[in-house]
C-alpha cells in the first residue's frame, strides 16, 4: 500500500472498526474483515476507489468484502444494548447498512449512496424502511406539546403510522406538565411557543425534573434552543417539516435512547 494512501485511511480505522463490529456482531469478527480489507488494499492499491475521498472509499471496500465473503449478521446483545440489537437485527442488511452509515457514522445521504453504490433515492427508500421497522419495534407512548391543532394532528398521524401511541396533546405548559405526570410518556415532541404564551421549553424542563424522557423539539424558532440552557436540543425538527424528517428523527431518538439505556460500549 502506498504510504500516502495508508496515511489517508489510517485516521478512519477506529470508526471503521466500530462500523464493522455493528455489522458482524462482534469486535473480533469485525476486525477480521477490516484486516482482510487492509491486506487486499496493500496487495493491490488499485482496488481502492480513486474517485472517492479516503473515508468513503475505505467503507466501500469494507462493504464489498463483507458482501462477498462474510455475513452481515447485525449487532449482538451487549454491543449496543439488547433492545437496539434486536431492532437492527430485524432489518434487511441493506437497510441496516444505510441506517448505520447515516445515523451512527454520520454520512450524508449522498455519501451513503456512493459507499453503497446506489442512488440517493434508493438510500432514502432504505432509510424509510428502516425507520418504519424500528418504529414498530420500539413503539412507545408519545406526548405532543403543540398549540396548533392541524400540526398536532399531522404529527399524531405520522406517529401512529409508525406504530406509536399518542397519549395526549397539550396546548399549554400547565397541560403538558399535567399530561406528562399522568401518562409518563416514552417520548415528548414539543413546540416552543404555546397557546397561552407559555413556553414548551419550560414545560420540557419541568417534565425532566420529574423523570427522564427523550425529547424532540419541533419549532419555527430553532435559535431559541441555542442559548446553552437545558435541555440541549439534540433532536430538532424545524417548521415547516417534512414527514420523512419527522419519521427519521423519531426513529433515531428512540433507537439511541434504547441504546443508551442499556449502555453503549
Amino acid at each position: 500500500m502506498a504510504a500516502s494512501l495508508a496515511e489517508s485511511i489510517a485516521q478512519h480505522l477506529p470508526a471503521l472498526r466500530r462500523f464493522a463490529r455493528l455489522l458482524t456482531g462482534s469486535q473480533q469478527a469485525g476486525d477480521a474483515v477490516v484486516a482482510r480489507v487492509l491486506q487486499a488494499i496493500a496487495a493491490d492499491p488499485a482496488i481502492f476507489p480513486p474517485d472517492l475521498p479516503p473515508r468513503l472509499g475505505l467503507y466501500q471496500c469494507f462493504l464489498e468484502a463483507l458482501t462477498r465473503r462474510y455475513r452481515d449478521s447485525g449487532p449482538q446483545p451487549g454491543l449496543i444494548g439488547d433492545t437496539a440489537a434486536r431492532t437492527l437485527a430485524a432489518l434487511t442488511p441493506e437497510s441496516r447498512q444505510a441506517f448505520i452509515l447515516v445515523t451512527v457514522e454520520g454520512f450524508s445521504h449522498a455519501e451513503t449512496a456512493q459507499i453503497l453504490q446506489m442512488s440517493e433515492r434508493r438510500v432514502g427508500e432504505l432509510l424509510a424502511e428502516a425507520g418504519a421497522d424500528i418504529g414498530r419495534q420500539i413503539a412507545t407512548d408519545v406526548l405532543i406539546i403543540e398549540d396548533e391543532a392541524i400540526i398536532a394532528l399531522d404529527l399524531k398521524r405520522i406517529l401512529v403510522g409508525l406504530g406509536h401511541r399518542v397519549v395526549a396533546i397539550a396546548r399549554t405548559r400547565a397541560d403538558a406538565v399535567k399530561a406528562a405526570a399522568k401518562t409518563k410518556p416514552g417520548l415528548v415532541i414539543a413546540d416552543i411557543r404555546l397557546a397561552d404564551g407559555s413556553s414548551g421549553l419550560d414545560a420540557v424542563n419541568e417534565i425532566l425534573r420529574s423523570f427522564a424522557v427523550p425529547v424532540v423539539f419541533v419549532t419555527a424558532f430553532p435559535e431559541r434552543l441555542t442559548t446553552g440552557s437545558r435541555p440541549e436540543p439534540a433532536f430538532l425538527i424545524p417548521k415547516p417539516f417534512q414527514e420523512d424528517t419527522v419519521k427519521a428523527i423519531v426513529c433515531q431518538v428512540l433507537f439511541f435512547n434504547q441504546s443508551a439505556t442499556h449502555g453503549t460500549p
